[in-house]
């Protein structure tokens, strides 16, 4: 357990660290990137970013992903749309594409956390980024034993 907790925190980092860097975004939470099929992109998230986000959706009271026939985020709540784990969303949640908040981040920029990203993956035999339903509905079995 204590090996997970390390690599929960080092994704954590990255995402504080990717807070502070001086590229000018803006999410103020349009959400229409949270809507896959009118953007045709989803995000994928390595393991230790599926772990962090399937402890905060049960933070939430939550033991599974919402059902969402829309086909936007299973992470969005129905009711008010809001995201159920902003604040523990995915590395492609805060880098994304939405015109609103800035367009995409440059790779370039953000290499670096990338590379942490993945090897906190390794670190924790991961298979690398896999599309966010399945990488966290995985993390949330994975919690459950």
């Amino acid at each position: 357990m204590g090996r997970m907790n390390a690599a929960l925190d080092e994704v954590r980092q990255v995402y504080a660290d990717l807070a502070v860097r001086p590229i000018d975004r803006n999410c103020v939470r349009v959400k229409e990137c949270c809507h896959f099929k009118l953007t045709g992109r989803t995000p994928y998230l390595t393991k230790g970013e599926a772990l962090v986000a399937a402890k905060a959706l049960r933070a939430t009271g939550r033991r599974a992903l919402p059902e969402n026939p829309s086909v936007a985020c299973p992470l969005l709540d129905a009711p008010t749309g809001d995201c159920l784990i902003y604040d523990s969303r995915p590395f492609g949640c805060r880098t994304h594409f939405c015109a609103a908040a800035g367009g995409p981040y440059a790779r370039r920029e953000v290499l670096d956390l990338i590379r942490r990203l993945e090897a906190v993956d390794e670190s924790l035999d991961g298979t690398g980024p896999r599309q966010l339903q399945n990488a966290i509905g995985d993390a949330l079995s994975e919690l459950e034993r």
